[in-house]
């Protein structure tokens, strides 16, 4: 293919290096219904793809390589080919390599090492942060503020491609999480306005709980990924777990003011407030099983969360959502996920636009509603969020009460990925959580300063030594 003689090889190897750590993998995970790329653009073999923009007649040929080849079992084959193949009857000109989709860092990074970068691929949020740092991405703003369709796209929808006021990639899929819920447990305790603050949403806990008997204010996650929801609140309170450094080292923060105030908020709904369940180590499963089943008020959960609610019997009609209380630092910003579509920076400016234009025609309110409605067909999973305007998915999701799109959308206004080295440091997280949850007596600060020394000591020094060591070659 191409040689990338622009690419920053230095920054190639260190990115390679971090994903050893396991570097930000949460959000590509399936904790907590994470969607991938398969399952949150669905759209419908019904609907034809029409297109966006019109091939110029005099369009000269080009050759464009993109890593979205379906594998030979994925449930969505079928209206992939489908969709790929209208697209090549709209472009005759563009030929399109489709390529295995099965896109892992290390395999992207050998590709990038070797100059075989594909011309289109799909990097997950995180890592299409650290490929705009490593400068393996292209620079599409001019292309995207010169599509009709930039604003189709929801608000923030270009957030974790947008550095320095440039934008590198399109939105392929989206999830936010906020706070579900239950409508008929708020009525009934005839709460009206929904809290806004970590005082009032510890004060609506405890008076649902209070007006339904036998129920739970707030399930609380402090299993082991206790973390995953920990962070959130951190966030609220102004801080962050870490914080990751100009040299590419990273710098622990369990000690800050901001983690601290956390900790301490879920210690008094625990101990002050009473207004979590008994069992705050209970699987995450559990915790999903207490909301559904109508026996906990409010739970933390990603938009795709829904399904998981509806599928097990809960009335629609009764699920609400909400974006998070804001804390101390007067924010509450959601933990967002999903994909873009991104363009080699070593592509031609021919393969460029071509890139862009296949790009756009997947990204078309035609293609989203066709595979939304393939979805649908064969009982296949729909995240009720997509990253249009345009798309109405109350045709495709039964049920879905008109403010809950709202007010996920709301919730994205605000986005933050989870923190740096999460898969790696998230059981030296996890201890102290459990051990204010267990421990009426236990002191936020002391197990939290235990938590970061022992961290620094097992993951960090050797981290952040091998970092600096890969830099200086």
């Amino acid at each position: 293919m191409k040689n990338d003689k622009g690419i920053k090889q230095k920054g190639v190897a260190l990115l390679a290096m971090s994903f050893a750590f396991g570097v930000l993998a949460a959000c590509g995970s399936n904790n907590g219904n994470v969607p991938s790329a398969e399952t949150t653009t669905q759209p419908s073999s019904s609907a034809p793809a029409e297109n966006t923009t019109e091939p110029s007649k005099e369009a000269v040929p080009v050759e464009i390589t993109v890593w979205d080849k379906p594998a030979p079992d994925a449930s969505t084959k079928v209206v992939t080919e489908e969709l790929q193949a209208k697209f090549d009857a709209a472009y005759p000109h563009i030929k399109v390599i489709h390529q295995d989709e099965t896109q892992t860092p290390e395999k992207f990074l050998a590709a990038v090492a070797g100059g075989e970068q594909p011309d289109v691929f799909r990097p997950s949020f995180p890592k299409m942060q650290e490929y705009v740092q490593a400068g393996i991405v292209a620079d599409i703003t001019d292309l995207i503020n010169g599509s009709p369709d930039k604003d189709r796209f929801i608000d923030g929808a270009f957030n974790m491609a947008t550095r320095d006021g440039k934008i590198y990639g399109v939105p392929l899929s989206m999830y936010s999480t906020g706070v579900y819920y239950n409508k008929k447990l708020f009525e009934n305790a005839g709460i009206t306005s929904l809290p806004t603050t970590w005082d009032e949403f510890a004060a609506t806990a405890k008076t649902v709980q209070e007006k339904n008997p036998g129920t739970i204010g707030f399930d609380i996650l402090g299993m082991d990924w206790g973390d995953w929801h920990f962070e959130y609140y951190v966030w609220q309170a102004g801080g962050d777990l870490t914080e990751l450094q100009p040299d590419g080292t990273v710098k622990l923060t369990f000690t800050s003011e901001a983690t601290v105030k956390a900790l301490q908020y879920y210690k008094d709904l625990k101990w002050t407030h009473k207004v979590v369940q008994s069992n705050v180590l209970q699987s995450y499963e559990e915790n999903n099983k207490d909301f559904y089943s109508g026996k906990s008020a409010m739970i933390l959960g990603a938009s795709d969360s829904y399904n998981t609610f509806v599928g097990q019997g809960m009335d629609p009609g009764e699920i609400g959502f909400m974006p998070y209380p804001v804390g101390p630092a007067s924010v509450g910003p959601s933990q967002v996920g999903g994909s873009f579509w991104a363009i080699s920076p070593s592509s031609s400016p021919e393969e460029r636009q071509a890139a862009f234009e296949y790009i756009m025609f997947m990204s078309s309110k035609e293609s989203f509603e066709t595979r939304l409605q393939f979805n649908k067909d064969n009982g296949l999973g729909i995240n009720p969020f997509t990253v249009v305007k345009d798309v109405d998915l109350s045709n495709y999701v039964e049920g879905m009460p008109a403010d809950f799109l709202s007010a996920i959308r709301k919730a994205a206004e605000t986005q933050q990925l989870e923190y740096y080295l999460k898969s790696s440091l998230s059981p030296y997280v996890v201890k102290p959580i459990q051990k204010v949850l267990l421990d009426k007596n236990a002191d936020p600060l002391a197990e939290l300063k235990a938590a970061e020394q022992l961290a620094q000591k097992e993951i960090i020094d050797k981290y952040n030594e091998d970092i600096l060591s890969k830099s200086s070659k």
